[in-house]
């Protein structure tokens, strides 16, 4: 959901000697020809980079808020070496260090990017790992990991991947809800938009030397429940679009109903002259940009006092999502493919920064209930009471004792926020998928002091290959080339003398590969911590499916 951006280091500039010496460059390499069109790419160093590619027309008009379209055909050859603007942004309440909003942004925003290593031998096809960002479904863009970085990587280890990322739209552009929205048919758009990208790669990414039979799609935050949501979609079946999935801090949680998000059409519909018009519907997509975007931005954000109850996110539809991810996980209708599922130990510190003025106790219950779980009886109230004391010992940052307290009540909610979107849904998931499939699970967490602890986003740098030891990138290189993060004996990764065992190896004492800030340490934690409360959190969040979903 929030993230920081970090400049991408070119972290090699030499083949690696067993990669073979029998490589062959293709003298056309850096131009790709489509059905709809031809682009020329770059070379730097030993990637060739393909930035701005569009891979569907552009959502304006009558196509504002509607599933995506196929591109337009052109003639000729275009330059595709910059990024395209970001999709639109919402704007957060707090200024949160570290945070980049792009400020290049419009409408006609879907447009995908591909990294491939310059020399590939002739008729080798390389596995593909496509990257899906976050930003809370409100911001985010497809240069948070530009992946020259894990390229460069994958080729230093003899393992070379094709790297793709791709826009989606997202706060009202891509998840506008409400009884027009269900009635038009045009509800997810964001996550069709994810869909559609997909289907590209399928159709042309072996002209960049990518394998179409070896797609891994990988998401962090916002990103990570895409992935989740997309292994959801089709009953499960994943239409042969992707064999791999990674999923990091963020799985799939209860959802709500797409007619529960009426209020917040009826506020872009009041914000923009709307609402005396005879289709509210076509009003809002006839509204200036402008307009509409300081309508969006009145909505409720991450950082406001809803915190991570967010007014734009994926709903159930009845038509794409057609019934809450946890009731489809527990029918067994999700993908059946290796799947990681990890997060950060610290996962709602961040959030629980825009509800400070919070700091009883009689607060945190009311907030609770009325933002989170409005069906809670009281005998439940006073279990997550119990279960979340008002104790700061207790609390996130976990095992910081008395430090870290920035209100009374702030490692509570913190503690509370974490389980529910996060940590909760993601065992849940592991607990359920590992029964069918390899899941491979992680943690990251601090050794040292921090004021929020291993928060949201805190480990991006790890796997984007910006840090000591590159072992999260390393794993999740592998984990494109195999379907498994570990690395064979004779790789040059320090991740080698690691072993990450499967999640289901112990049943009692499920493992998770534990990344140890400051890194490279890496050891093995279990899935143990917080059993009743994150049982409690699990059984509330479930309960409130018929009051959220269809």
């Amino acid at each position: 959901m929030f993230f920081r951006r970090f400049s991408a280091l070119l972290i090699c500039t030499s083949l690696a000697a067993h990669v073979g010496a029998a490589l062959f460059s293709d003298p056309s390499s850096t131009v790709v020809k489509l059905s709809y069109g031809s682009f020329e790419g770059k070379t730097t160093g030993n990637l060739i980079e393909f930035f701005g590619i569009p891979f569907a027309a552009p959502p304006v008009g009558d196509l504002r808020f509607a599933p995506p379209a196929k591109p337009k055909p052109f003639k000729g050859v275009r330059q595709a070496t910059a990024f395209a603007p970001a999709c639109p942004q919402q704007i957060f309440d707090l200024d949160i260090p570290g945070l980049v909003v792009p400020e290049n942004v419009s409408e006609d925003c879907l447009y995908l990017n591909v990294i491939k290593p310059a020399i590939i031998p002739p008729g080798k096809k390389l596995p593909v790992l496509f990257y899906i960002y976050g930003g809370g479904f409100e911001v985010g863009d497809t240069s948070q990991i530009v992946g020259d970085t894990l390229v460069n990587r994958s080729i230093a280890l003899g393992e070379p991947i094709v790297y793709v990322t791709a826009s989606y739209r997202i706060n009202a552009f891509g998840f506008l809800g409400g009884k027009e929205v269900k009635d038009a048919g045009i509800a997810n758009a964001g996550l069709l938009d994810q869909r559609f990208a997909l289907e590209w790669v399928q159709k042309y990414v072996s002209s960049f030397g990518g394998d179409a039979n070896q797609v891994t799609i990988w998401g962090i935050s916002a990103g990570g429940i895409s992935v989740g949501l997309q292994m959801l979609l089709n009953d499960g079946n994943t239409q042969g679009l992707f064999h791999r999935a990674s999923m990091g801090s963020g799985s799939p949680g209860v959802l709500p109903n797409v007619l529960k998000q009426q209020e917040y059409f009826d506020s872009l519909v009041a914000d923009t002259n709307c609402t005396t018009a005879p289709n509210r519907l076509k009003c809002l997509r006839d509204a200036p940009f402008d307009d509409l975007m300081k309508a969006i931005n009145r909505t409720p954000n991450l950082f406001s006092f809803q915190s991570v109850r967010i007014a734009w996110q994926p709903m159930v539809d009845g038509k794409t999502i057609v019934r809450d991810p946890q009731i489809s996980l527990q029918l067994g209708k999700f993908a059946k493919i290796p799947t990681i599922a990890g997060t950060s130990e610290d996962e709602g510190t961040i959030f629980s920064l825009s509800t400070t003025n919070l700091t009883t106790n009689t607060q945190f219950l009311d907030y609770a209930k009325s933002n989170f779980f409005p069906r809670i009886s009281d005998s439940d109230l006073k279990a997550l009471e119990t279960l979340y004391p008002d104790d700061i010992t207790q609390g996130s940052p976990f095992n910081t004792g008395t430090e870290n307290a920035i209100t009374p009540q702030f490692k509570r909610l913190s503690s509370l926020q974490g389980d529910l979107v996060f940590q909760s849904p993601r065992r849940t998931f592991s607990q359920i998928a590992s029964k069918t499939q390899p899941v491979y699970g992680y943690r990251f967490k601090r050794a040292g002091p921090a004021p929020l602890g291993s928060l949201h986003g805190g480990d991006l740098t790890e796997w984007i290959g910006n840090t000591a030891g590159l072992i999260g990138a390393d794993a999740i290189i592998y984990f494109t080339r195999t379907g498994n993060p570990n690395a064979p004996k004779n790789s040059i990764s320090l991740l080698k003398d690691a072993k990450w065992p499967l999640y289901d190896s112990s049943v009692q004492n499920p493992p998770l590969f534990t990344f140890v800030d400051p890194l490279p340490s890496v050891n093995i934690t279990f899935d143990t911590d917080r059993i009743e409360p994150m049982k409690l959190i699990s059984k509330l969040s479930f309960n409130e499916i018929g009051n959220r979903g269809v």
